[in-house]
């Protein structure tokens, strides 16, 4: 991620430094155009300084002709007066009419110098408008088109500048943004640290308890353990192997595949000979036109039992995959039904090895024929290596399948170490298969195409061979598939399937595997019968409830004990409220039984005045008064002790009665002030409970509220930071702008003072003009 955002850094650091140098290009061409049209806007002034000139001269020159107007005025003035005056003096004599005449004719030629003079001049002054008014066209024309180009130049720079600003803010925010990310990578840096700091301790950690452990189980093992019934392959062979189930899905899966392979090469290999036989019915010799060679003959009729070695192969590779299941064990000394393919596998190698020789002899006949050409002669030739090397690579692959089927009949008849090298061969040998079946297709398509050419071509040869050459096409692609399939799961076939004694040595026996099949049935029938219905399971709403309400009540260590501290208080107040109750339970019993007392008191006093009622009426005889005492006593003692024993059975009947009713009311208060005190408990709980998670949400709360304070501190910086970066900018562009306002200023006030001297200078030379023309007019009227 580091190196990346260097070379992002360092891309954008490259084309700001482009960009900059463009800029500076772009600087001096703005320069230069600036220069240009200074030089331009001077050229401008040159001109309108010579326009000016020009006239100044015009102005000067009607102020000639108006003068030389005037003159001739005065000259005709003159010449009227004095022809009027040579009239006055012809009337009187022809003497002065000499130098009048004269006079005139000097005028004459002086008016004639006069009219020429003002013909030139206002021809000159025609030209020199003329010129002005062309040149003052063309310096308006280029005028507008610098201008143009001025307000080309000048958007150019300002598309420019507004890029560049554009850019310069692009390569800041990028700035930042990386800076930002240079602080989070840190930030993670500096966290996988910690974490590889807490990683390293929990591995130090682990790596002493694992050594505790291997101390401990190793001491125990000596302990416990006599002896290693692994070590000796007497013992070792009494232990019962484990069940892998995996293996054998896998080792179904293999299977099922394979069967669909060799169902497919199957189907491949009868259309070949079956096709094979067509051909040779047909070609060199049609058997419709005329019987065929008895070598041909023979060939077809082997062909012709082709399927009765072929379809054995498929019906062993079904077999072979009914057979492995689940519930068996699948190695080469348990798969019996190996030994089926591999006899049938076998059988078909020698059908192929006895129909050889005359498939080599049919395609010699076919050279023999008289409109066989050299390349079919040469192309039928590698037909016939390529058929000895396709029957060689079958012996190959028959030889390696009868050595795995060999376990299967007797055991240690291929160790572990040969039957990998076994199948890697194998794997090879299926590769090698591929590559025949390809050059065979190669060759007999190069035949067929030879053959199309022949003069003696028939349409039902020319079927035949486009069905062999699809069935060729068809065992090339399933030799391939077979041989891709083979070498993909040649780990799967050369790894040990796990079974087989716990030290690795040996191989596994038919007894072995039965006692291995049959606890595996009875540890399944153990487990189902420990299999028990899962409970229900909580609502996924319900569950993230009570897991807010759990992380939100026990979310720190410092809650829990200010809980349990608040709960102990609680318990101690009630723990008091108890005692108090208490007490006020026992003030009530003696108070019931001041109270019971009272009224044994009152039953008794009650019980005494009825019996002094009832020994009233014995007093009542008045005659025996002496002896009559003691009887009087007596009876009284009597009656005191029925009334007295009758007040006991008054006041004992009461008694019982009463405390029952003490017991009931003892229960009844009881049970109030219980039931009370458990409600105020609930009650307390209830707010406990909502003060802690009150508390909790306040503690997230405050988390929450400083991760945004610190979020908002980063964007406040960041902002203050942009502000500066806007102030700066600002800041630059004010200057620039500052720069350029009084670079045009002084240049604006420079060519104020360039114009003002300019016109007084044209002033002076006016007013020297003049000086000069009034000078010389002066000078031609003396």
């Amino acid at each position: 991620m580091a190196a990346e955002l260097q070379a992002k850094y360092t891309k954008l650091a490259q084309e700001y430094s482009k960009l900059r140098a463009q800029n500076q290009v772009l600087k001096k061409a703005v320069v230069d155009e600036q220069a240009s049209s200074n030089s331009l806007k001077d050229e401008v002034k040159q001109r309108e300084q010579s326009l000016r000139k020009a006239e100044q001269e015009m102005d000067s020159l009607s102020f000639r002709n108006q003068q030389l107007a005037k003159r001739v005025e005065l000259l005709q003035e003159e010449l009227q007066v004095t022809e009027a005056k040579s009239k006055k003096g012809k009337n009187k004599g022809d003497s002065p009419s000499q130098p009048s005449y004269q006079t005139q004719n000097v005028f004459d030629e002086d008016l004639q110098k006069k009219i020429q003079e003002n013909e030139r001049l206002h021809i000159q002054f025609y030209e020199a408008d003329e010129q002005h008014r062309q040149q003052e066209a063309r310096l308006r024309v280029r005028l507008e088109q610098l201008e143009k180009d001025a307000e080309q130049h000048q958007a150019v720079v300002d598309g420019l500048a507004s890029k560049y600003m554009d850019t310069i803010e692009k390569l800041q925010s990028d700035k930042a943004r990386l800076e930002v990310m240079v602080q989070t990578l840190e930030r993670e840096t500096k966290e996988c640290r910690l974490r590889t700091e807490e990683c390293q301790q929990q591995l130090r950690k682990y790596q002493t308890e694992l050594s505790t452990q291997l101390k401990h189980n190793s001491s125990v093992i000596q302990e416990k353990v006599p002896f290693n019934d692994t070590k000796y392959s007497d013992y070792n062979s009494l232990n019962v192997p484990p069940h892998n189930r995996r293996h054998q899905l896998k080792a179904r899966d293999a299977a099922g595949q394979a069967v669909g392979f060799v169902q497919d090469l199957v189907s491949a290999l009868l259309n070949f000979h079956s096709y094979t036989e067509q051909r040779v019915h047909i070609y060199p010799l049609d058997s419709s036109i005329e019987p065929v060679s008895p070598l041909n003959q023979k060939f077809s009729q082997y062909l012709h039992e082709n399927a009765a070695y072929v379809r054995p192969l498929e019906d062993a590779m079904l077999q072979l995959h009914e057979s492995i299941t689940e519930d068996t064990v699948t190695v080469l000394e348990t798969v019996g039904k190996l030994q089926d393919f591999s006899r049938s596998f076998s059988t078909y190698t020698k059908f192929l090895q006895k129909i050889l020789p005359y498939q080599l002899k049919s395609l010699e006949e076919e050279c023999d024929v008289p409109l066989c050409t050299a390349p079919l002669s040469a192309k039928n030739r590698e037909l016939q290596s390529d058929m000895k090397r396709v029957t060689a690579v079958f012996e190959k692959l028959q030889s390696y399948i009868g050595l795995l089927a060999l376990p299967s009949v007797r055991l240690d008849a291929v160790p572990q170490s040969s039957s990998s090298a076994v199948f890697t061969q194998l794997a090879a040998c299926l590769h090698g298969l591929h590559d025949a079946t390809k050059e065979l297709f190669k060759h007999y398509s190069q035949k067929v195409a030879l053959e199309q050419e022949l003069p003696n071509i028939t349409q039902k040869l020319r079927t035949t061979n486009e069905c062999l050459l699809s069935s060729l096409a068809s065992l090339s692609n399933i030799t391939k598939k077979i041989a891709t399939f083979f070498s993909n799961n040649l780990d799967f076939f050369i790894s040990s399937a796990g079974y087989g004694p716990r030290g690795g040595t040996g191989s596994l026996n038919p007894q072995q595997a039965h006692s291995m099949l049959s606890n595996k049935k009875h540890a399944s029938d153990y487990m189902l019968a420990l299999r028990r219905a899962p409970p229900e399971s909580v609502p996924y709403t319900e569950a993230l409830s009570n897991r807010r309400i759990l992380t939100s009540s026990t979310e720190s260590r410092e809650g829990l004990m200010q809980q349990v501290q608040q709960s102990q208080e609680k318990i101690a107040r009630l723990e008091q409220e108890k005692e108090h109750w208490l007490l006020e339970a026992q003030l009530g019993r003696v108070r019931l039984e001041k109270e019971n007392q009272r009224i044994a008191d009152l039953e008794a006093r009650l019980s005494s005045a009825l019996g002094d009622g009832i020994a009233a009426p014995a007093h009542t005889d008045p005659v025996s008064t002496g002896p009559a005492e003691p009887d009087k006593d007596e009876n009284t003692g009597r009656d005191a002790s029925q009334s007295s024993s009758l007040v006991g059975m008054l006041t004992t009947t009461p008694t019982n009665e009463s405390v029952g009713d003490e017991e009931s009311r003892e229960h009844l208060i009881k049970t109030h002030y219980m039931a009370r005190v458990a409600e105020l408990t609930s009650q307390l709980q209830m707010s406990d409970s909502k003060a802690v998670h009150f508390h909790a949400e306040c503690r997230a709360l405050a988390k929450r509220l400083a991760i945004a304070e610190k979020s908002r501190e980063t964007l406040t910086e960041g902002m203050k930071q942009a502000n500066q970066n806007i102030t700066s900018l600002q800041d630059e562009l004010s200057t620039t702008k500052r720069s350029y306002e009084d670079q045009l200023s002084m240049m604006s006030d420079h060519l104020c003072s360039m114009n003002e001297t300019l016109s007084k200078q044209r002033e002076e030379i006016d007013t020297l003009k003049l000086g000069n023309k009034g000078n010389s007019k002066k000078n031609k009227g003396r």
